[in-house]
C-alpha cells in the first residue's frame, strides 16, 4: 500500500472548510463527483465517462515534486460535510502568473463554496503570484459569477477544448492583479 506523499503546499482555512493537498483516500469521492457528466462538461480536462485509473493518476501528479499545478481539496469534514466538496488548483503559467481552476461537486452547487475557496486561495497567495488568470465556459455563468465576485476583471472571449464534450467551447477569460 502506498502512503500519501508529503506535499509542500499549505493547508488554508476558510469559515466552512479547509483547502488541503489531495490524499490518495480522496480518490473515491473525486471519482464520484468528476464522473458526473454535468460536472465534467464544465471542465477542460475531465473526460466523460471517467476512465479507470484517471483519478489515481491525477492524485499522483499532484504529489510530484516537479509539478506545475498545486491542487487542494475543499474539505468540509470538520463541519460535518464531505471530505471532498470540490477541488481548486493553481497552475504556474509564467513567472509570477498562475491560472486558477476549480470544480465543485453538484451536491454543493449554488452554496458559495467556490467563491469562498477562490477568495481564500487568493488571500493566502501560496505561490507569491503577481497576477491570476481564469477562464470559464460561456454556458457556465455561475463560474463566471464566482470570478467577478472575487474581484476578477473580464479580459475577453476565447475558446478552450473540453475533453468531455470533445469540442472547442467558447470561454470568457478573467484576470486579477495581486500586487
Amino acid at each position: 500500500m502506498k502512503l500519501d506523499a508529503i506535499v509542500n503546499q499549505p493547508t488554508i482555512e476558510t469559515a466552512r472548510f479547509v483547502l488541503r493537498p489531495l490524499r490518495r483516500s480522496d480518490q473515491g469521492l473525486i471519482d464520484f463527483c468528476a464522473g458526473q457528466k454535468d460536472l465534467a462538461r464544465m471542465t477542460t480536462s475531465i473526460p466523460h465517462p471517467l476512465p479507470p485509473g484517471a483519478t489515481e493518476a491525477y492524485i499522483t501528479r499532484t504529489h510530484a515534486e516537479d509539478r506545475i499545478e498545486d491542487v487542494w481539496a475543499m474539505d468540509g469534514s470538520a463541519e460535518g460535510q464531505s471530505e471532498v466538496m470540490g477541488v481548486i488548483s493553481l497552475t504556474r503559467v509564467d513567472e509570477g502568473r498562475v491560472e486558477v481552476g476549480y470544480w465543485v461537486g453538484p451536491a454543493f452547487w449554488n452554496t458559495g463554496i467556490a467563491s469562498e475557496a477562490v477568495r481564500a486561495l487568493i488571500a493566502a497567495n501560496p505561490l507569491n503570484s503577481k497576477s491570476v488568470f481564469a477562464s470559464v465556459f460561456q454556458d457556465n455563468p455561475a463560474s463566471a459569477r464566482v470570478l467577478t465576485n472575487c474581484g476578477f476583471q473580464y479580459l475577453g472571449d476565447a475558446e478552450n477544448f473540453s475533453v468531455a464534450r470533445n469540442a472547442a467551447v467558447a470561454t470568457w477569460t478573467y484576470s486579477l492583479k495581486l500586487d
